[in-house]
């Protein structure tokens, strides 16, 4: 983040324990009061929210070095739920703590808005994945999605493992799980990915990200 070293040990010291989580588990669920930032330091979850009839929209899946809880900055209730997709652990963060930090340190400062102005076009994205994408358009754009975050944190970006299920991509979607394998496999048939229950190769990202943004001249 270029911060000083002094800086540095400052935001150090206020980071609270590292805290496990068993596949399943919650981090935090709808309403409860906002304390913490978690950072992620191992693992994936997905947070969703509850419509009235009790059924789950996912909202999101986030991976290690991204941050889970800003939802809650502005009402200090949270407003969706997170849960492990995996055994992960997460680093607490005591927001009033961080609050104190951020009025001293102005670069610490700029570096998180710029983590906000991320999570607020990701979100802008989601919609418009929901509304206005073709089905291949919206699972394309979720693989590149993946890819890209995994190549910013020093991961390959053509070859992971997918830690959500086909029915939970599809619930973030939009698209029945049916729709999803579908897809999968007619990618798979162009020569666009190989995948093997969820390892995932990405063989021609040109033609994906050309899918995502509907230009592609084949579909």
């Amino acid at each position: 983040m270029g911060l000083a070293d002094d800086d540095l040990q400052r935001l150090d010291q206020i980071i609270g324990r590292r805290r496990r989580v068993l596949r399943g588990e919650s981090l935090y669920r709808i309403g409860d009061e906002f304390t913490m930032l978690y950072a992620i330091r191992l693992g994936h979850f997905k947070t969703f929210q509850s419509n009235s009839n009790g059924n789950h929209q996912i909202t999101g899946f986030q991976m290690a070095g991204e941050l889970l809880g800003m939802d809650a900055i502005g009402t200090s209730r949270h407003l969706c739920e997170a849960i492990a997709l995996e055994d992960s652990e997460v680093c607490e963060i005591p927001f009033s703590q961080l609050e104190e930090l951020l009025s001293d340190i102005p670069t610490l400062l700029r570096h998180f808005h710029r983590m906000m102005s991320q999570e607020i076009s990701r979100e802008q994205n989601v919609m418009l994945l929901l509304s206005n994408m073709k089905a291949q358009e919206k699972l394309a754009a979720f693989l590149i999605n993946l890819s890209s975050r995994y190549a910013t944190r020093g991961y390959a970006a053509n070859r992971f493992q997918l830690r959500m299920t086909r029915e939970e991509i599809g619930n973030y979607l939009g698209l029945a799980v049916e729709s999803v394998s579908r897809l999968l496999s007619d990618f798979k048939k162009k020569g666009w990915l190989n995948v093997n229950h969820r390892e995932l190769e990405l063989t021609d990202l040109p033609t994906l990200r050309s899918v995502a943004m509907g230009t592609d001249p084949c579909t």
